[in-house]
């Protein structure tokens, strides 16, 4: 025990410094470990799992599509039926992507904003393109929409069928993306706006639609790359009649039962790079919108 007649530089646990006042030691700051300075066990995983399940086979699909020459891979690419099918899956697709858009953020909207009965069957309902399988949605779709539809409405064999499919399958993504930022909105602007006057079109245009655009505009681009890329649903209520209501991912399947690897990589490569530019946009728009808070 430290008796009173002991000098502060004699107490224990304490060592003096040049003035002869006490020096406490200071406590380690915990620092956490930087970019470089981890095992990187987590990142080396994850880059070989990503190299063997995307990264390689992409980049083999590009080299087979070239492995005749580019004269080949541009006479693959002109063929009646493959350029028929891939102006014929593009535009609809963007076709499908801005209804969606629009069709999307409604309900989305109505499922956030308005309450009524069956509001959760219905919001559960919105995800059932996504659990469905594709090839059951298109025999879904043949049954209501084919020549002995219950509605008295053909669409087998005909362009607006295969639009109409790929409506039922790219709807949930704009809904879902839209949902949460319509959730996490501050509703506190729009009675703002209000009280300042401003009508209700005018809240929507000027507060409203600013914050939901980026969200709409990915849940659209989502949509066109699914729309480019999908098979199943169009499969019955297309017909896959060349040059008609043959769609790209049909095209690339029977290049393939004709023994021609090349041809149909050369397609899939140009579905591939347009999905690819979609992509990186909405990378882009997203970030830009982080900086923009």
């Amino acid at each position: 025990m430290t008796t009173p007649a002991q000098t502060t530089a004699e107490r224990p646990g304490f060592t003096p410094g040049r003035s002869g006042v006490p020096r406490v030691p200071r406590p380690r700051r915990y620092r956490p470990a930087g970019p470089g300075r981890g095992p990187g066990l987590g990142l080396g995983f994850a880059v070989v799992y990503l190299s063997l399940i995307v990264l390689i086979p992409l980049v083999v699909l590009v080299v087979k599509s070239t492995g005749k020459g580019g004269h080949y891979f541009l006479s693959a690419l002109t063929t009646p039926d493959a350029k028929s099918a891939l102006i014929f899956t593009l535009v609809t697709s963007v076709l499908v992507a801005l209804v969606n858009l629009v069709m999307g953020t409604i309900i989305a909207w109505v499922l956030v904003r308005d309450r009524f009965p069956g509001v959760a069957i219905v919001d559960t309902l919105i995800d059932l393109p996504f659990a469905l399988p594709t090839i059951v949605a298109s025999l879904v779709l043949l049954a209501l929409y084919g020549i002995s539809s219950p509605l008295g409405v053909n669409l087998s064999f005909q362009r607006a069928g295969v639009f109409v499919a790929l409506l039922f399958v790219t709807l949930p993504y704009v809904v879902r993306t839209v949902q949460p930022v319509l959730i996490e909105f501050d509703r506190e602007m729009e009675q703002a706006a209000h009280s300042l006057g401003a009508s209700t079109a005018t809240t929507f245009r000027r507060i409203v639609l600013p914050n939901l655009l980026p969200a709409m505009i990915s849940g659209a681009g989502l949509a066109f790359t699914r729309s480019i890329a999908e098979y199943g649903s169009t499969i019955f209520i297309s017909g896959n009649l060349p040059n008609k209501t043959q769609v790209a991912a049909v095209t690339i399947y029977n290049r393939i039962e004709g023994d021609d690897q090349i041809g149909a990589a050369a397609i899939s490569t140009v579905l591939l790079a347009v999905a690819l530019v979609v992509l990186i946009g909405l990378d882009l728009l997203q970030r830009r919108g982080a900086r923009r808070g």
